[in-house]
């Protein structure tokens, strides 16, 4: 044997799991907010809060009137 051929894997991707978590919270203070503060409201404002994105994407494809 050649000797010991073990290689180093740095993954440098963790930070962004805090990004994620940060924009979350963010868009479930936001989306909780504007609910009526029923028990569902809250449910589907923390729903809305995961599927965020889509909201963003749509309304820039309507301002491009595409």
């Amino acid at each position: 044997m050649a000797g010991n051929t073990s290689a180093r894997v740095i993954d440098r991707a963790g930070g962004w799991g805090f990004a994620y978590v940060l924009a979350y919270v963010g868009a479930a203070i936001y989306f909780v907010s504007v609910s009526d503060g029923s028990f569902w409201g809250v449910v589907l404002g923390l729903l809305q809060a995961i599927v965020w994105p889509v909201y963003v994407v749509y309304h820039v494809l309507v301002l491009l009137k595409a």
